[in-house]
């Protein structure tokens, strides 16, 4: 019976750690970090642009610490790796981020370029893999790491969340996630869409710099939007170039979803709805998209 019992467990096992590979970069990724040396920071990092850089398509990484864009982000899907070119006058330098191939036991030689922590910061062991739900419910493999015995650099742990990346700053694998130090991810999107979220020291998430991008690329003037808290409505007009709309609540939550088909006008019933601020945001059916708050009471 013992053996049967573990056979089972190594099969599930297997299932389990085979599932498909979680993209950690999307078409716009938006990074939220906070730190609380004296009242709480949140730093804002994001993808702004492709380019081509020594034979490889890549994002270009910018905000707070990463303004210069010479930063650069690539993916190889079926490998499970993420890299990082640091673009210099003297001669581009590129760095394995990322390994979500690994094993439990494997080690990685962790590098953090561009960032508080050693880039140089030695072997680290995985130690362990768990899935935990994230915000949509479903789970999504954790990754634990520690230094391996023979680190002599390095004595702090990482995280890492497949999709997602370190749960410290996103150049810092080997970061060690901590509120009152270089920071802990707070919140990340995809596509303006919501993927992980940690509100331990801040009250909520709320994507910014990827709508505006999105925004000002692809106005969508013509679509207007306009509430009544004594109907308990909103109407949306002009929507014959929209394929769908999302609403979203204060806390980055989807709380509807309407697909239109050549429709007009659309209007939703706010009954249910508790008071607070809300975001529309509007698709066309290339996919560009406008952000409209709106305020229930």
């Amino acid at each position: 019976m013992k053996k049967r019992l573990s056979f089972l467990f190594y099969f599930f096992s297997a299932l389990l750690f085979s599932q498909d590979y979680v993209p950690l970069l999307d078409d716009y990724n938006e990074w939220q970090v906070t730190n609380c040396y004296f009242g709480c920071l949140t730093d804002v990092y994001y993808t702004d642009g492709d380019t081509i850089a020594d034979g490889h398509n890549y994002k270009i990484l910018d905000g707070y610490h990463f303004i210069s864009r010479t930063i650069l982000l690539r993916e190889e899907i079926l490998e499970k790796k993420v890299f990082l070119n640091f673009i210099q006058a003297t001669g581009n330098t590129e760095y394995l981020l990322y390994d979500f191939s690994l094993n439990i036991d494997d080690s990685i030689d962790m590098k953090n370029p561009i960032s508080p922590f050693l880039e140089n910061a030695g072997y680290y062991n995985l130690d362990s893999i768990i899935p935990r739900p994230l915000v949509n419910g479903n789970d999504y493999r954790h990754f634990y790491f520690s230094p391996s015995e023979s680190n002599i650099i390095s004595t702090t742990n990482a995280i890492w969340i497949e999709g997602a990346g370190s749960l410290s700053l996103i150049t810092a694998p080997s970061g060690e996630p901590d509120i009152n130090g270089a920071g802990h991810l707070s919140c990340f999107y995809k596509n303006g869409d919501y993927f992980y979220t940690n509100l331990d020291s801040i009250d909520s998430c709320e994507p910014t710099i990827i709508l505006n991008i999105n925004e000002s690329n692809y106005p969508l003037s013509d679509v207007i939007v306009s509430s009544n808290n004594i109907l308990n409505s909103c109407h949306l007009i002009n929507l014959e170039n929209i394929k769908l709309i999302d609403i979203y609540n204060i806390n980055g939550k989807k709380v509807a979803s309407y697909h239109n088909y050549g429709n007009k006008e659309l209007k939703f019933d706010t009954t249910s709805y508790q008071a607070g601020i809300y975001f529309i945001i509007v698709y066309t059916n290339q996919f560009k998209k406008k952000t409209i708050k709106i305020i229930i009471e």
